[in-house]
């Protein structure tokens, strides 16, 4: 996904990991942002909407709904999100997603969904598949299904995880694009361009050679961190 044209005020926000009150909290403050400097905005989500943090059916509610506030918004997509969605699709050859690495019990239990829910019901891919589209909402699943993966904007490209060190643009895979560390965040990216991620959490954000990430472990500290890109520059807001 590519935007042309000249760099608009971007907002890019880490990996949120349904912390749905941080949610609105980082856009609230975008909005003040915005009287300030007169114009609208592009808010560009990285991904990891869901999983860990107690809120993910809200989050993907407001990520899905129409808003009338001048913000455009951008989804790409996580890896935590994909694997949510293949667990829909066939929930026991990604079982795994419920242990304790993923944190898909939490995802779960935000649409009412206990382990027993899902273990009490017989080992049958289609049933339980059924079953969970009809108490996840049609609309969140579509959502997930349609994320994109990259954006690119004049020479910042926007992605969860990261890039493939030495690879085009064009040539990289979405398997790297939304689970790459390293070589990517040594190596970073060849200027100008400049890697906008999250996916590896941080103390703080990382302004690093090429690339910028910005995933502070929201749905451990409370913090979930706005990147502000503009013609002066990228900064924290």
């Amino acid at each position: 996904m590519r935007l042309d044209g000249p760099l608009p005020s971007i907002y890019a926000i880490g990996d949120v990991h349904g912390c749905y009150r941080e949610v609105l909290e980082a856009e609230a403050r975008i909005r003040v942002d915005l009287r300030s400097a007169g114009n609208e905005a592009l808010v560009v989500y990285l991904g990891d909407y869901v999983d860990r943090g107690p809120a993910a059916a809200s989050v993907l509610d407001h990520l899905t709904r129409e808003h009338h506030d001048g913000l455009t918004r951008v989804t790409l997509c996580g890896n935590h999100d994909d694997i949510f969605l293949q667990f829909i699709r066939d929930p026991v050859a990604w079982g795994y997603w419920l242990g304790p690495n993923f944190g898909g019990e939490a995802t779960l239990a935000s649409y009412g969904i206990s382990l027993d829910d899902v273990r009490w019901r017989e080992l049958d891919t289609e049933a339980l598949s059924a079953w969970l589209r009809r108490i996840i909402p049609a609309r969140h699943i579509m959502f997930l299904a349609g994320l994109p993966v990259l954006l690119t904007v004049g020479n910042y490209v926007f992605v969860h995880a990261g890039l493939r060190p030495g690879i085009p643009l064009e040539a990289q895979e979405d398997e790297d694009l939304l689970w790459i560390r390293e070589p990517f965040l040594i190596a970073g990216s060849e200027p100008p361009q400049i890697v906008v991620h999250g996916h590896t959490p941080c103390s703080n954000p990382e302004f690093a050679r090429g690339r910028i990430g910005i995933d502070t472990g929201c749905f451990a500290t409370g913090r979930l961190t706005v990147l502000k890109i503009d013609a002066a520059g990228a900064r924290l807001l």
